[in-house]
């Protein structure tokens, strides 16, 4: 399909037609089971918790104070019920607001989730009508494996931040700094992958004060949403301990793990690596778009943890950018399902190095092809930008 996409003129009917396609498909799976995941109950059980008027960071699901809340679904499907809720304020207070729309049926969050990619896809374009980039590309989004998987069916809540994370980066693009780096704020809200991009928007802009901006109304926009629940909890508790354990997916994490085998060691180095790499992708002389691109992919190669919706994150910019290096990634991304199936089977959950392998490799190789062969459409921001 990308292939066709690339070597194709499609007329603008077709592509509205296609459009209408990916609607359409998504509406399809509104009430479907997810199959891939089972974060959405999760999601379900905080947003039951919060409606109930209790703090969805002060009790883990299993907690006895929270019996009267049980029902034969919730938290029965909930993983990890020992360990408190992980999510920002924001997305406790969508999940509340799903549950209000459908209490434990799926419907309510996939419609949300709905929604949030049709914003998502009207972003793209008219950021690609911004940057003079054919609005073909963004069926890459729109038409994208991964991302029917990953938000219609399994519904995970990353779909939440993109039309903020694009708005965003519209905003920025039109000089509307403050609204700008309050829709980036928001996006990190959902998941802050958008932090990687804030140094290479800082270092970007030449006045201090749009800098200042860019660093502190995010920083607002998240820290104001933890003020209603920190009397009597810690919001962050479940997130450090996801940072300082979980493991998944990682390329880098799992090569160097080979030779360290220790886990908070090989945290460590891979956090300096990539804050490495990032400074110097910030201060280089790389245009703006590809700057963006590579922080997000860089983050997923460093990682000690890459869930295939995660990988989203970058699929968001590939309309824009059209690397193969991510259009690799999104595709073989749905290897990782090889681990899901395996646990569901055997209850083993094993990661299979020809797995990464395989997944990986095209990417690495041709990351490296694209270092040297920089994008048009990346140059035509900063002309923009200029003019």
């Amino acid at each position: 399909m990308c292939w066709l996409i690339f070597r194709t003129e499609p007329p603008k009917n077709y592509i509205f037609y296609c459009l209408g396609l990916a609607l359409f498909i998504r509406l399809s799976f509104l009430t479907a089971t997810p199959i891939g995941s089972d974060d959405v109950y999760r999601y379900m059980w905080d947003g039951k918790v919060q409606t109930s008027g209790l703090n969805p960071y002060s009790y883990a699901p299993n907690s006895d104070s929270l019996n009267h809340l049980h029902s034969v679904l919730l938290p029965a499907s909930v993983n990890h019920p020992d360990i408190k809720t992980l999510y920002f304020p924001f997305s406790e207070w969508i999940f509340s607001l799903c549950y209000q729309m459908s209490g434990e049926a799926i419907w309510g969050y996939k419609l949300i989730l709905l929604f949030s990619e049709i914003a998502t896809i009207i972003g793209l374009i008219l950021l690609t009508s911004r940057l003079h980039i054919q609005s073909k590309f963004v069926l890459l989004y729109a038409l994208c494996p991964l991302s029917l998987f990953q938000f219609a069916i399994d519904s995970h809540l990353d779909g939440l931040g993109f039309p903020f994370l694009i708005f965003g980066v519209l905003a920025y693009l039109q000089r509307k700094t403050t609204l700008a780096s309050f829709l980036l704020g928001l996006s990190m809200s959902i998941k802050p992958v958008g932090l990687v991009l804030l140094p290479i928007l800082i270092i970007h802009e030449s006045l201090w004060k749009k800098r200042i901006l860019l660093l502190v109304i995010p920083a607002l926009t998240i820290s104001f949403q933890f003020i209603p629940y920190l009397l009597n909890s810690n919001p962050l508790e479940a997130l450090f301990t996801f940072v300082k354990h979980w493991t998944f997916n990682g390329i880098v994490f799992e090569s160097l793990n080979l030779y360290f085998s220790d886990n908070q060691k090989t945290r460590l180095i891979c956090a300096l690596l990539f804050g490495l790499f990032l400074l110097l992708l910030s201060v280089s002389k790389k245009p703006l778009f590809d700057k963006l691109y590579l922080s997000v992919l860089l983050l997923l190669l460093f990682s000690p943890v890459v869930h295939p919706w995660y990988i989203a994150w970058l699929m968001v910019f590939l309309p824009i950018m059209q690397r193969w290096s991510g259009i690799l990634y999104v595709a073989t991304a749905s290897l990782t399902s090889l681990t899901i199936l395996n646990y569901k089977l055997f209850g083993v959950w094993k990661q299979e190095p020809a797995v990464l392998i395989i997944e990986y490799l095209p990417v690495i190789v041709f990351l490296f092809f694209e270092l040297w062969t920089p994008q048009n459409t990346a140059a035509l921001f900063d002309k923009n930008m200029k003019e």
